[in-house]
């Protein structure tokens, strides 16, 4: 436990200070589907569903698909390539809505970690980013550097295949490329999570827990409030 405490302490000092900026506070859901599935030792795929919220749960503003193809290195390490389509509606006061889109092509590296009684994952993921505004469309490349650790609530004899658990992660989402045109800034944003979740077996965790999403803009800064509910399928 020590060794996740130090990379949670670590993450927060790295995180630049918000002080100048003036901060805005937003609250609303995220709802997630997260899927991995195993055809063969070495190929797999992954998918990811997601739905969110705007502020004060006001209507749906974001829609999330990622698929990928997986490739298995070994026990504790894959690689993937995918892509992800996000849908944005916009509603703003004294404005008409827009719909926005962004398309991504994306790579990532995980390395899964035993470190005592209890795992960690770290994920290290690369984004193409091809952004449309209002005004503009943007390419951009970002860099995201994941890790979570899913921790028993009840001593497991063997492997944890059933029961109650905690599940603890960060991310930091740094901009390599026209920073210019997106937030002015080579931090992008930072997402802490805590859960309380159930592994009803091996292959199915559902979860339910806090995520405060940090984000680093032009003039202002938001401190998203997120409830998130999320299941995990291994197939």
């Amino acid at each position: 436990m020590k060794y996740l405490i130090y990379l949670i302490i670590l993450t927060t000092l790295v995180l630049p200070s918000t002080s100048e900026a003036q901060n805005i506070n937003q609250n609303s859901g995220w709802a997630a589907l997260f899927h991995s599935q195993k055809f063969s030792d070495k190929v797999g795929a992954h998918f990811d569903f997601q739905v969110r919220s705007a502020d004060d749960f006001d209507y749906v503003r974001n829609i999330l698909i990622r698929p990928g193809v997986t490739w298995f290195i070994d026990n504790t390490k894959n690689a993937t390539l995918g892509y992800a389509l996000i849908l944005t509606n916009q509603q703003l006061d004294g404005m008409s809505d827009s719909r926005l889109s962004e398309s991504r092509i994306w790579e990532q590296f995980i390395y899964n970690q035993k470190i005592g009684k209890f795992s960690l994952a770290h994920r290290l993921r690369l984004e193409q980013r091809f952004i449309e505004t209002n005004t503009d469309d943007i390419f951009s490349n970002r860099i995201r550097y994941f890790f979570r650790s899913v921790i028993p609530l009840k001593k497991q004899e063997n492997k944890f295949n059933k029961g109650l658990f905690m599940a603890l992660q960060n991310e930091v989402f740094i901009n390599l490329q026209n920073k210019e045109k997106l937030n002015g800034h080579t931090f992008d944003q930072n997402r802490a999570y805590a859960a309380v979740g159930y592994r009803i077996n091996p292959k199915i965790d559902i979860e339910a827990g806090y995520l405060n999403q940090a984000i680093k803009g032009k003039a202002n800064n938001t401190s998203n409030n997120v409830m998130q509910f999320a299941l995990y399928t291994r197939f």
